[in-house]
């Protein structure tokens, strides 16, 4: 047979043998694409819950959502999961992987998709495609002799961007302190973090013994209101948002008068109430931590309260769920994965006197579609199960939507379209 005509044979075959499998989605396909067709009784895409819906993977994408039996027809692998709640991988918007050297692996197959390492080395993103995606803020920016090199290197001169924070002298010119967050957001800063934390308050994580000799005595020097704006300046200037780590009412102050976008924690100690309106009013954002601050007791909770009232009294006028979900994972006290205790916790303590569905989805939201508008990664639809995203999903057995606990051990984790984890049997 000639060669030509041989070749011709064997492609038409193979498109034949493809076409019979249901993996050719044009007629100018060559080769085999992988896909998977995973269904259940309850789909939330990032945004909505859906019913008896299914999720079409095609490569590392997401192709489509739809009914299972419309789309069984484009895919020979698939998992009808019956009872059971797929949801896009869950975003860690705060966490120390790389600082306390976590596993990856462990943090993924416990549904953590995509984490937000706050302080510690800049690093560029990473992952995504069957392991974890990890962004980096980079260093925390702080004052010479604050928070956290006090804590984790007394001697601060040894900050810099392989190091958890980075020192601001007290004499920084403008120039200097806007070069510095240029650094950060050419190397890939996912976001700009700085602290604001003075110290003293009753229960904090950060007062409390790391290994490195004595806690400093507060109140630790803190960055000038003057930098903190010139910061945030050119942090949106780079097109990043500021995240400031604040314990307290001095801090708090600065980041709202400066136009800091998001408290990296829900301040532990009781801040002004009247003031905490305000800038939850005007947009200002926290990502929870509520969990791992348990220890500084009423103060953090009153705080999450008065956010939660304020939402829920100016949800009307479009004012956005002031939540996004951060276990801050490395920490011991916490899993290192979804954190069934923080969803719980952002539900009833950010949802005012009742809570009601679109509540679950607000807390749902914040920890998927939420997060990821947030991070701007510039990945189109990250964080949600809509065609072209990314195929990041997890899947667990029962009803999660009722009960959050169910998320920290999930079924299915996908990466990149990658089976990460799975206990499911294909459909036959």
């Amino acid at each position: 047979m000639p060669r030509i005509q041989r070749s011709f044979t064997l492609s038409t075959l193979a498109l034949a043998v493809l076409a019979a499998s249901g993996q050719v989605y044009a007629a100018t396909a060559t080769v085999p694409v992988s896909c998977k067709l995973i269904g259940a009784d309850r789909l939330f895409d990032g945004n909505e819950v859906q019913f008896n819906k299914s999720v079409l993977v095609v490569g590392d994408k997401v192709k489509a959502v739809g009914d299972y039996a419309s789309l069984s027809g484009q895919c020979a692998t698939r998992y009808n999961l019956g009872d059971a709640t797929i949801m896009p991988g869950f975003i860690e918007s705060h966490a120390h992987v790389t600082f306390q050297n976590v596993s990856k692996d462990k943090i993924l197959e416990h549904g953590i998709t995509t984490v937000q390492d706050t302080g510690g080395p800049l690093l560029p993103p990473q992952g995504g495609n069957g392991s974890l995606r990890l962004l980096s803020t980079g260093p925390i920016l702080q004052a010479q002799g604050g928070y956290p090199l006090n804590v984790f290197t007394p001697d601060d001169t040894g900050g810099g961007y392989d190091k958890v924070g980075l020192a601001i002298a007290a004499n920084a010119t403008e120039s200097q302190v806007r070069a510095v967050v240029q650094n950060l957001a050419a190397g890939g800063a996912s976001a700009i973090k700085i602290a604001l934390e003075t110290g003293g308050e009753a229960g904090a994580p950060w007062m409390m013994s790391h290994g490195h000799g004595e806690v400093p005595a507060a109140p630790w020097p803190i960055l000038s209101q003057q930098q903190v704006a010139w910061i945030v300046s050119e942090a949106h200037n780079q097109g990043k948002r500021v995240l400031a780590h604040v314990g307290e009412n001095s801090g708090l102050e600065i980041a709202y008068a400066a136009g800091v976008d998001m408290l990296a924690h829900m301040p532990c100690a009781a801040v002004d109430a009247n003031l905490l309106h305000s800038a939850v009013h005007d947009g200002m954002e926290f990502t929870s931590t509520i969990d791992t601050l348990a220890s500084c007791g009423d103060g953090l909770y009153q705080n999450a309260h008065v956010v939660g009232h304020v939402y829920q009294e100016h949800a009307g006028e479009g004012l956005a769920f002031p939540l996004v979900y951060g276990s801050e994972i490395a920490h011991d006290n916490v899993p290192w994965g979804i954190n069934g205790e923080e969803l719980h916790l952002m539900l009833h303590l950010g949802s005012g006197d009742a809570i009601d569905f679109g509540d679950v989805l607000n807390v749902l939201r914040s920890a998927t579609s939420a997060a990821a508008a947030r991070l701007a990664t510039g990945i189109p639809g990250l964080g949600t199960l809509s065609p072209n995203a990314p195929a990041d999903l997890i899947a667990v057995k029962g009803n999660a939507l009722e009960r959050f606990k169910l998320l920290e051990y999930p079924d299915m984790v996908m990466s990149g379209g990658k089976l990460v984890v799975n206990k499911f049997s294909p459909t036959r």
